[in-house]
């Protein structure tokens, strides 16, 4: 008997002939995360991924490995041999580990047999191993509607028992759907929105913008440290720190002031679009809400989306506050979002800030400015580091 970690994929499942580029890169993401467990063993098995693991690494390795996207279901498991007094022992075994932890009136076995050349079929299997447990373990009942545990027998190359099914994120393996670039804020939204789109298989980098001096360097360090949450989900990333401030500065002197935040926003546009496409990353992402803010209105999203040619997903547009937090919060990145540091949208705020804005407006305002040299003596100036779990 052995201990290991099932992982179940989920819409993998539904791939055609390139299931198995999908497959692959869910196994490289997989032993990333558990190579600090020793490198344990990680092998497929009839459409199912498992992970050989010590015993005492199991609670460990599975809270680590759910949080892996293409995985729905997560369960520690004993491998054994296929054997069905093998099968009956630790059936009876697992139980009794369960009820050790917690509780347990009613059981049902539940039996799946891949192998088809196992000499009995499922139900016959479930039915004996229910029988041997009633016999073995005291105080229990059968409850096929609502059983307080159910008993897991899987039938594969080998036989696994398991009695907990651990849900994962879903979603489909980072990298198998492209590159994205994150404008990554301090803020609540941003984070929930790169952790969405890296659901979704793209592979996520972050720019983020702040007004150094006018901004703090622990205001920086808070937005590096929600990117190293990230980085638990997404693997390690590029990180671009961009100062706004001169940009700021000369649209404070020559522009409306109701059209700063707007301007604004257009210029972290460009400048996020110019990086994607030297590095080759196919859409930007931002955490945009319609309607939560004055340059999240319908009106002044278009005048933001005209600034550029590059696709920006906004997997949050159509979400409330509290959908948002719930999602920040589960991910834990609302702690951290919520430290009350500055960012560079504080900077020359306006009193009333356009609503409504035409495009021909803003435009006129921007062509007083050398939109070209502050983006490029922007990015010249910016740092570039690599974001680790």
């Amino acid at each position: 008997m052995d201990k290991v970690v099932s992982v179940s994929f989920g819409e993998l499942a539904l791939k055609g002939l390139n299931r198995s580029y999908f497959e692959n890169k869910l196994v490289k993401h997989v032993r990333r995360v558990v190579r600090d467990f020793g490198e344990p063993k990680v092998y497929k098995e009839q459409g199912k991924l498992y992970i050989e693991a010590e015993e005492f690494n199991i609670d460990e390795i599975v809270n680590t490995v759910k949080k892996v996207f293409g995985i729905v279901l997560v369960s520690p498991c004993y491998r054994i041999e296929k054997d069905l007094d093998e099968i009956t022992k630790y059936s009876i075994e697992a139980v009794k580990e369960a009820m050790s932890k917690r509780d347990i009136k009613t059981f049902k076995v539940q039996c799946k047999r891949a192998d088809k050349q196992f000499p009995m079929n499922s139900m016959e299997v479930a039915r004996k191993l229910g029988h041997e447990i009633l016999k073995e373990v005291d105080g229990l009942s059968v409850d096929v509607h609502k059983p307080d545990l159910y008993v897991y027998v899987d039938i594969r190359t080998n036989a696994y028992i398991f009695t907990e099914k651990i849900s994962a994120y879903g979603g489909l393996p980072v990298g198998t759907n492209g590159k994205g670039l994150l404008l990554l804020s301090g803020g609540i939204d941003s984070p929930v929105a790169g952790f969405m789109m890296a659901k979704r298989g793209l592979q996520i980098s972050a720019v983020h913008y702040h007004s150094y001096p006018f901004t703090s360097e622990r205001a920086e360090e808070k937005v590096k440290k929600l990117a190293e949450i990230l980085s638990v989900y997404c693997g390690s990333f590029r990180f671009y720190s961009v100062n706004l401030l001169d940009i700021q500065k000369a649209i404070n002197e020559n522009c409306p002031e109701k059209e700063m935040t707007l301007l604004s926003r257009r210029f972290m546009m460009k400048i996020a679009e110019k990086i994607a496409v030297k590095e080759e990353i196919d859409a930007l992402i931002t955490g945009e809400s319609m309607g939560q803010v004055a340059s999240q209105t319908i009106k002044s999203l278009n005048v933001t989306n005209s600034a550029v040619d590059v696709p920006i997903f906004r997997p949050l547009i159509g979400m409330d506050k509290t959908e948002i937090t719930d999602i920040a919060t589960e991910i834990e990145t609302f702690e951290t979002s919520i430290l009350p540091y500055e960012d560079c949208c504080t900077v020359f705020l306006p009193k009333h800030p356009v609503t409504r804005p035409k495009l021909e407006d803003i435009e006129r305002s921007e062509s007083v400015l050398d939109v070209d040299k502050l983006v490029n003596e922007a990015i010249e100036k910016m740092e570039v580091i690599t974001i680790h779990p």
